[in-house]
């Protein structure tokens, strides 16, 4: 015993030390919507040449990592998504139709001769044998210009630089150099266009960026027709400011893009909603872990202080683990960090009240002895309830995408950590003080010796629960249609995540009407404008796809309504990713029912299993049906709150399940009175654990602000019903399983 506790103490004592040197030394990544920032999400269209190549989202992650870094923004982050996707996150930046206009131009930059001017795109000639059609585009001044094809490409070009010309008064210009054989091409261009005579079109050379001429400068009568312009260096003039002088450079220099690329996603987050999501998680931690640490000291005195060094040490090694990953930080991912730390009380809760058990029913027990046995049967509930929770996790890393997986990730070390705080510190800690002699003389003021206010009032009533499952289960069959209803006659309120379109959060100087911003949105153009208030200085517009100027023009009407509003938050979701982020959210959610339903089946018996998974869809069907009644949004913050819940309802079932497997092993006693005799059990464990859960989530959901508010809303009601379901859903309907097999 004393060996396999020093070994536990070591690996305690290490894990900490680990833990505060990462924590200490390696900065944690935040999100960009906790420290403010433009995130796109680009998506490349095939071309030919891009099947031929399959290295073609490489190359272009590499152009436009050269283009960030010469726009100067600090702490970037640039990676490719799947296999057609590049996410890139640009901190501070917070003018988004500008840095998505530069990442997303394919800078196909070529060098044309002149043919002639056209009246209009028709006044065309057919293309002559072994020669393209011509291009027609206007140039400068919008005379339209008919242009051979391209002799020369970007390739050609070595380098472009932006510099103003002070002695001729001349202004912005940009200077490209060209290398290898595009000194010899420039210089055949130029001399085959020296030969027209002055003044006529064909002289000039078209510089063409993306389709587009920006300059076509006449050869100078200077240049000897056929030698053309030697030394390959040519200007490309226009009415440049410095700005769009040195934005043309950077993209001559940054290079083509190897394949189109469109926009599919932009979130833009103001630096004052990050800061305040921190500060507001930051005292929904401190209050909620304070509040379950008092609860869980007053319940389990001396083992409840223990409980909360280890709470400690746990908050200390999963932030230690994810700043190790080097994993992002994101607002859902910030509330599974504080979730996680009502989760990690539930392990300790379980070891403590076998361990009373344990206590109560020995005349010669020892609270060593008594917590050794609490630990030892406790373990199958703690090891089954949390892998399945790293179920759900998992799934939400594989199937989920952007701050959901991030939630995935945080959710997943919270859970790692936890059992690690309770099954390694919890139990070095509480071992070695059992073993005090004080211990063993105040086994009252140790925690171990007191069986509970529930325990106690369940002993002394004796409750038969079980004598009427199918009342239970007509109960939940009513919740079940009052929540379908609200599905079905209010329906549900995607988020643009999952239709589509655009949303924009303000901040407001006075409060606004939404039915008379709703009105002026409309007589803007913006007839089907959903508009939502919260409190008397947030205000949020939601529509379908818009473009950056009409957001604009919604932005002044808000403006002109609210005496000035400042943009907190601006999303933009295509609607084929959204229709993709909806089918992913319904994949995910079924794949994690089928997962759970797997899993149990190994552990369990099929009838239990079974039981578990209908009571977690029951969960699942209330929780969607009170948001589609309380009209709030279903978004991807909402599914993984939706997850979460899963994977709580499943611990309950799971834990008093466990409890029934184990009095079926030692009694030949009919099904209904051990179902009976397991809910009885674990109801002090539910209880103790659904309590400490909710100090947290109420702190996040009175301190969390708006963007947490929803979120804990969720998983407070997620947490009443998935206490319910797995008593007075999962119980009952097992035993009319049982009954009919």
């Amino acid at each position: 015993m004393n060996r396999s506790l020093h070994l536990r103490g070591l690996i305690a004592l290490a894990a900490v030390a680990v833990s505060l040197y990462v924590a200490l030394t390696v900065p944690i990544h935040l999100g960009l919507d906790l420290r403010g920032g433009t995130q796109i999400v680009l998506q490349t269209r095939p071309t030919a040449a891009a099947d031929e190549d399959g290295d073609a989202v490489e190359r272009t992650v590499e152009v436009l990592r050269d283009r960030i870094d010469a726009l100067g923004v600090a702490e970037p982050g640039i990676v490719g998504s799947g296999s057609n996707r590049i996410i890139v996150e640009l901190p501070g930046v917070q003018d988004p139709a500008k840095a998505a206009e530069l990442l997303g131009r394919t800078a196909q930059l070529t060098f044309h001769p002149v043919v002639g001017t056209a009246s209009d795109t028709d006044d065309v000639p057919e293309p002559q044998p072994g020669r393209p059609r011509p291009l027609v585009l206007p140039d400068e001044s919008g005379q339209l210009l008919r242009l051979e094809a391209a002799t020369l490409t970007g390739k050609d070009v070595r380098k472009a630089a932006a510099r103003f010309d002070q002695q001729s008064g001349a202004g912005w210009h940009v200077t490209v150099d060209f290398e290898g054989a595009g000194k010899d091409g420039w210089a055949r261009l130029t001399g085959a266009a020296a030969c027209r005579p002055a003044g006529d079109p064909s002289r000039r050379v078209a510089i063409v960026l993306d389709d587009k001429i920006v300059s076509s400068p006449q050869v100078d009568p200077s240049v000897a027709c056929r030698s053309g312009i030697t030394g390959g260096s040519t200007q490309i003039t226009g009415s440049f400011d410095d700005a769009e002088a040195r934005e043309l450079a950077l993209l001559i220099n940054g290079g083509a893009l190897p394949v189109p690329v469109e926009i599919v996603e932009q979130r833009t987050v103001g630096p004052t909603l990050g800061s305040a999501a921190i500060t507001a998680s930051a005292w929904a931690a401190v209050i909620g872990t304070a509040l379950t640490s008092l609860f869980i000291i007053v319940v389990y005195r001396f083992l409840g202080l223990l409980a909360t060094v280890s709470l400690a040490c746990y908050g200390l090694v999963s932030y230690a683990a994810l700043a190790a990953l080097g994993a992002t930080l994101t607002l859902p991912g910030l509330a599974g960090f504080v979730l996680a730390i009502g989760m990690a009380v539930d392990a300790n809760v379980l070891v403590f009240e076998r361990a009373r058990e344990e206590y109560a029913s020995r005349l010669r027990s020892t609270p060593r002895s008594s917590l050794t046995a609490g630990f030892r049967g406790a373990l199958s509930a703690i090891a089954d309830s949390n892998i399945t929770t790293l179920i759900a996790a998992g799934l939400l890393f594989f199937l989920a995408s952007g701050p959901v997986r991030g939630f995935g990730v945080t959710l997943g070390i919270g859970v790692l950590a936890s059992m690690l705080s309770a099954l390694v510190v919890t139990r070095v800690l509480a071992e070695y003080a059992a073993a005090r002699s004080w211990a063993r003389r105040r086994p009252g003021l140790f925690g171990i010796a007191h069986t509970g206010t529930v325990r106690d009032h369940l002993t002394r009533r004796n409750p038969q629960l079980m004598r009427h499952p199918r009342r239970w289960l007509a109960v939940s069959a009513a919740a079940l249609v009052l929540a379908a209803s609200g599905i079905a006659l209010r329906g549900l309120d995607l988020g643009v995540e999952f239709t589509g379109g655009r949303l924009v959060e303000y901040t407001t100087a006075t409060a606004v009407d939404p039915d008379r911003a709703r009105a002026s949105l409309a007589d803007a153009g913006l007839p089907d404008a959903v508009v939502q208030t919260s409190g008397d200085d947030r205000l949020t517009v939601r529509t379908g796809p818009l473009t950056d100027d009409q957001t604009a023009g919604a932005t002044e009407v808000v403006r002109g309504l609210a005496g000035g509003a400042e943009v907190l938050r601006d999303e933009s979701i295509g609607p084929s990713l959204g229709k993709e982020l909806r089918r992913g959210a319904l994949v995910a959610l079924a794949v994690a029912l089928g997962a759970q339903l797997v899993y149990l089946a190994a552990r369990f018996r099929w009838l239990f299993a079974t039981a578990s998974v209908a009571a977690l869809a029951h969960d699942v069907v209330i929780l969607t049906g009170v948001f589609a009644w309380l009209g709030k949004p279903v978004d991807g913050v909402f599914l993984a709150a939706l997850l979460t819940v899963i994977g709580y309802s499943v611990n309950d079932s799971v834990v008093v399940f466990d409890r029934v497997r184990e009095l079926a092993h030692h009694r030949r006693t009919p099904f209904l009175d051990i179902t009976n005799r397991a809910l009885l059990q674990t109801l002090p464990r539910t209880v103790n654990t659904g309590m400490g859960a909710a100090f947290v989530l109420t702190a996040l959901a009175v301190l969390g602000g708006d963007t947490l508010t929803d979120f804990a809303l969720a998983l407070l009601i997620g947490l009443a019903v998935g206490t319910y379901s797995s008593m007075f859903t999962a119980a009952p309907l097992a035993v009319a399983l049982h009954d009919r097999g």
